[in-house]
C-alpha cells in the first residue's frame, strides 16, 4: 500500500513538475512548436526511460491525474454559458460546420489509411481520431477496431492540432473568432481548446461546445461512413 502511494505521489510530482516547466517554457519563447503538452510529454517519456520506470508503474498515479480529464470538460460549461448569446445568434452554422467537419475528418482519416494499405483494424481505429479520447476509444470499440491505438492516435492528432493548426487558420485567412474556436474543437478536441482559450473567450466557448457536437456527430456518422468507405475500396 505505501509502495503503491510513493508511485501515486511520484507520478503526480514529475507530470505537475513537468507540464509547468514546459508551460515556462513556453511563455518565454511562444513557439508552436514548444507547446507545453507536447514538450511535458517528450519530457516524461525521457524521464520514465532514463530511470527504467514502466508505463504501468508511471500509471498508478497517472489515474489520479486523468480522473480529472471528466471535471475539466465540464467546466468548459462556463465560458460556453459566457458566450451563449453568440452561439445561439450562430447556431445554425455552427451545427453545419461540426457536421461537415465530422464528415470530412472521419473519410479523410480512412480514405488515408486504406490508399497507403493499413490492416483492417488500424482503419477502423483511425476512423473517430479528431474526439475526445473516451468518445473515440468507445466509437473504434464499437467498429471493431483498436481503443489502446485510437487513443494514441487521438492524442498525436490534438497535440499536432495544437502546433500547427493557428498557423493553418492564419494561411487560410480565418479571420471570425467563432470560426478559429469551431475549427481547432473540431479537430484537435481538448488539446486545441487548450489553445484556443488562450486566444480568446469566444475561441474557447466555441472550441468547447465544438469537442461535444463533434463526438456527437462522429458517434453518429462513423458507423455509416466507415463501413460505405471500406466497400468502396474493397477492403475486407
Amino acid at each position: 500500500m505505501a509502495e503503491r502511494i510513493g508511485w501515486s505521489v511520484f507520478a503526480i510530482a514529475i507530470t505537475i513538475a513537468a507540464y509547468e516547466a514546459a508551460r515556462r517554457l513556453y511563455a518565454r519563447f511562444r513557439h508552436p512548436l514548444l507547446n507545453p503538452l507536447l514538450v511535458a510529454i517528450c519530457a516524461l517519456i525521457l524521464l520514465l526511460r532514463g530511470l527504467g520506470i514502466s508505463f504501468g508503474e508511471y500509471d498508478r498515479g497517472g489515474r489520479l491525474i486523468s480522473f480529472w480529464l471528466g471535471p475539466a470538460v465540464v467546466a468548459l460549461g462556463v465560458p460556453l454559458y459566457l458566450q451563449v448569446g453568440e452561439i445561439v445568434r450562430r447556431g445554425r452554422a455552427m451545427l453545419v460546420s461540426i457536421l461537415v467537419g465530422g464528415v470530412v475528418g472521419i473519410v479523410s482519416a480512412t480514405a488515408t489509411a486504406l490508399l497507403l494499405g493499413a490492416p483492417r483494424q488500424v482503419v477502423l481505429s483511425v476512423a473517430p481520431r479528431s474526439v475526445t479520447t473516451p468518445i473515440a476509444m468507445g466509437v473504434a470499440q464499437k467498429l471493431g477496431g483498436l481503443p489502446p491505438l485510437t487513443a494514441v492516435l487521438v492524442i498525436s492528432t490534438g497535440v499536432l492540432g495544437a502546433v500547427a493548426g493557428p498557423a493553418i487558420l492564419r494561411l487560410a485567412g480565418v479571420r471570425s473568432h467563432t470560426a478559429w474556436g469551431l475549427a481547432m474543437g473540431s479537430a484537435a478536441h481538448g488539446i486545441g481548446t487548450a489553445r484556443a482559450v488562450e486566444e480568446g473567450e469566444v475561441e474557447g466557448a466555441t472550441s468547447g461546445l465544438a469537442i461535444g457536437l463533434m463526438g456527437l456527430a462522429t458517434a453518429v456518422l462513423a458507423p455509416m461512413l466507415v463501413p460505405l468507405l471500406l466497400r468502396i475500396f474493397g477492403a475486407r
